[in-house]
C-alpha cells in the first residue's frame, strides 16, 4: 500500500544506525534532548527515497511522529511528506495511521502532486479478532494516478503502454462470525473508474496502441461479493503459525447499477509454519476465475504482478511491476522464509528486523478449461522487513524475473 511508505522508510533507515542513542553537546532542556535520543525519540526526520517499477524514483523529506503506549507498542503514526517527482513535479501527502486496540484500526491519507496525481484514502476496521458476533470494515478511496501500465491481454503480452487511471469507490464489508475462526462476509463496492492518456512521455499512451480495448474512458460497476473464511492464525497482521483459507464469489451486472456484466469466483490459501523461535515459513496459493464477455473492462479482470496479494484481486509476482499480466483467470503461488535477524529498542518502540528470501510463480490464462500450470512466470529475491508488533510490518522486497529486477516498499506482509 503506497500510502504506508512513510513508516516503512522510518523503520528501514533505522537498521544501519551504529548506536541506540546520540550524545547531544551542551545543556539542552529535557524535552528537546529526548527528541535526539534514538532509542526513545518519537520523532524521525527522514530523507525519502521512493522506488516503484512503474512510477520510478521520487525524492523528498518525511518527518514521522510515533505515539506509543506504556508497552512501547505503536498506537498512532503521523507521517506528512513533501517530495519531488521528475515526471509529475512537487507533491505532498499527509498520513495518519491509528491502532487504538488489537480489534480496531483506521487510517486517513490525502495528498497530490503538481501534475495529474491526487489521492484521498480513508479506512476503518473493527472486530478484527472476531471475538464478537460481527466484524465490519469500510473504505472510501479517490485517486488519480499517472503511472499505470497496460501490456495487453494474456500470459505472453509484451506491448508496454502507460495510462492515467482515475477511480473512486466506497467499499463496505459486514462479517458474521460463526466462531472466532469461521466467518461469512458480504462485501459491496460501487466503483467508478476512468482510464485515459498516460502521464509519462517516454512510453506510448494506452489509446495509441490499444485503441479499442474495453475499459478506456469512464465506466462504473456495482460489485457484490461473498467471502467464506477460516482463520486459525495466532495474529492477523504478523502471523507466526496457523492458516487463512478463503473461498469467494461475486458479480456485477448491467441490470443492476453496472455499466457491464461479469462474475468471478476463486480461493486464497495462506499457511504459516513456525520452524523455530526466530523463523516462520509462509506459503500462499490463489486462483481467480472470471466469467465475462468481450466488453468487460481490462481493469476488472484478474491481474498478476507487483508486491501485494489482495484476496479476490491482484496477486503477487515480485520480479514484475503491478498489473504486468492481465486476463480472465489467474493462478499464483508464493513461498518465503521469514527469518528474524535481531531486535532492538528504537524510536520509542521495539523493532525486529527480518530477512526473507522468497520465490513467486504464477500465470494468467483465458479459458476456464486451460491448465493454470502450463507456462508460469517465476520471480525470486530477498526481502528485508522491520516488524513493530503487534500491528506493523515495513518492507523492502527486491525481486528478479525474466524482464529484470524490481524493488518494492510498503507496509504489511505481501501475504
Amino acid at each position: 500500500m503506497s500510502c504506508a511508505k512513510a513508516f516503512l522508510i522510518a523503520l528501514l533507515l533505522s537498521l544501519p544506525l551504529p548506536a541506540l542513542s546520540a550524545e547531544i553537546p551542551g545543556e539542552m532542556p529535557g524535552g528537546i534532548r529526548d527528541w535526539f535520543d534514538l532509542e526513545n525519540s518519537p520523532f524521525i526526520p527522514i530523507p525519502e527515497v521512493g522506488t516503484d517499477p512503474n512510477a520510478g524514483t521520487t525524492l523528498g523529506l518525511l518527518p514521522v511522529v510515533l505515539e506509543t503506549d506504556d508497552k512501547r507498542q505503536i498506537r498512532r503514526i503521523y507521517a506528512p511528506d513533501i517530495l519531488i517527482d521528475p515526471e509529475l513535479g512537487i507533491g505532498a501527502d499527509f498520513r495518519v495511521f491509528s491502532y487504538p486496540s488489537a480489534d480496531t484500526q483506521w487510517y486517513a491519507v490525502a495528498g497530490g502532486k503538481e501534475h495529474i496525481e491526487r489521492n484521498l484514502d480513508l479506512s476503518f476496521e473493527t472486530g478484527i479478532q472476531r471475538q464478537g458476533s460481527w466484524s465490519a470494515s469500510s473504505r472510501l478511496l479517490y485517486d488519480r494516478t499517472a503511472s499505470y501500465r497496460f501490456f495487453g491481454f494474456g500470459n505472453t503480452s509484451g506491448h508496454e503502454t502507460n495510462y492515467t487511471g482515475e477511480r473512486a469507490y466506497l467499499e463496505g464489508r459486514l462479517g458474521r462470525n460463526l466462531s472466532p475462526a469461521l466467518q461469512l462476509a458480504l462485501d459491496i463496492r460501487p466503483r467508478w473508474l476512468q482510464a485515459g492518456p498516460g502521464g509519462f512521455a517516454g512510453l506510448p499512451s494506452i489509446e495509441s496502441r490499444f485503441p479499442g480495448v474495453p475499459g478506456l474512458g469512464a465506466n462504473h460497476e456495482f460489485l457484490i461479493r461473498g467471502f467464506l473464511t477460516y482463520d486459525s492464525r495466532d495474529f492477523p497482521d504478523i502471523p507466526g503459525f496457523g492458516s487463512l483459507l478463503t473461498a469467494y464469489a461475486g458479480t456485477a451486472q448491467s441490470a443492476f447499477l453496472s455499466g457491464f456484466s461479469y462474475s468471478l469466483f476463486g480461493f486464497d490459501l495462506r499457511h504459516y509454519e513456525r520452524l523455530s523461535e526466530s523463523a516462520v515459513l509462509a506459503l500462499h496459493a490463489a486462483a481467480r476465475y472470471t466469467i465475462a464477455d468481450s466488453g468487460t473492462p481490462f481493469w476488472a479482470l484478474a491481474s498478476l504482478g507487483g508486491e501485494s496479494s489482495i484476496i479476490g484481486e491482484n496477486q503477487t509476482l515480485r520480479g514484475f511491476g503491478a498489473d504486468r499480466f492481465i486476463d480472465r483467470n489467474l493462478f499464483s503461488a508464493n513461498i518465503e522464509l521469514r527469518q528474524r535477524l535481531f531486535s532492538l529498542d528504537l524510536f520509542s518502540t521495539r523493532i525486529s528486523v527480518e530477512a526473507a528470501p522468497f520465490l513467486d510463480a504464477g500465470q494468467v490464462f483465458h479459458r476456464l478449461d486451460q491448465s493454470p500450470f502450463n507456462h508460469p512466470h517465476v520471480a525470486g529475491g530477498l526481502g528485508f522487513r522491520a516488524v513493530a508488533s503487534p500491528f506493523i510490518v515495513g518492507y523492502v522486497d527486491v525481486g528478479f524475473g525474466t524482464e529484470g529486477g524490481a524493488v518494492f516498499s510498503g507496509l504489511d506482509y505481501p501475504f
